[in-house]
């Protein structure tokens, strides 16, 4: 199965160069980590718990770095087994170019297989699942280098915007609410 996507971070290439060697950082990113030891130059040895399907399966592995290019490019390579449910193994392939405002391009190709009870689930599903772990992984990876949205600092709690309204509550109100959700809509698809 292979996929391939493009991510534009907030941040500058160095930043998430480093970011992609902190094996803190990875074991936040990969769905079901239940621990991540070791060091980019000895590879890392990974636990993850995903139900892909039917199948729940715990899978031992090792994940390794490979091609490096200092601060450009370089390759995750990982392989893990879980008993019974079978194997999987892949590699990503990622790639930062600078943009022209001070981000970084993440530009990653994934490659992965499994065999076992996981392969006798079905092309379908199992690659549905490899997409959403990838989309997942990378979607976490970019949320640790930029930090919280500023968005979630600025919105004032919901709690606060009724106080300002009268206690009682007349039947016109929902009415009066809907030019402002059909603007809010409009301003959504155009």
């Amino acid at each position: 199965m292979q996929m391939t996507d493009d991510r534009t971070i907030a941040a500058p290439p160095e930043t998430v160069w480093k970011a992609l060697f902190d094996p803190e950082v990875l074991r936040a990113c990969v769905p079901g980590c239940q621990s991540l030891t070791g060091s980019t130059e000895e590879g890392y040895e990974a636990v993850v718990t995903q139900k892909v399907g039917p199948v729940k399966a715990t899978f031992k592995g090792e994940v390794t770095m490979a091609d490096v290019v200092e601060g450009e490019s370089c390759t995750l390579v990982g392989e893990g087994k879980g008993g019974a449910a079978g194997f999987a193994k892949g590699q990503a392939r990622v790639k930062l170019s600078p943009t022209d405002d001070g981000q970084t391009l993440l530009h990653y190709e994934v490659d992965a297989k499994v065999g076992g009870k996981l392969a006798q689930l079905g092309s379908r599903i199992v690659d549905g699942f490899a997409r959403r772990m990838a989309g997942e992984f990378f979607t976490r990876f970019q949320e640790q280098v930029e930090g919280p949205a500023p968005e979630a600092s600025e919105t004032p709690e919901p709690a606060e915007a009724p106080a300002a309204q009268p206690e009682a509550a007349s039947a016109s109100e929902p009415a009066a609410e809907a030019p402002a959700k059909k603007s809010w809509l409009k301003r959504l698809i155009s």
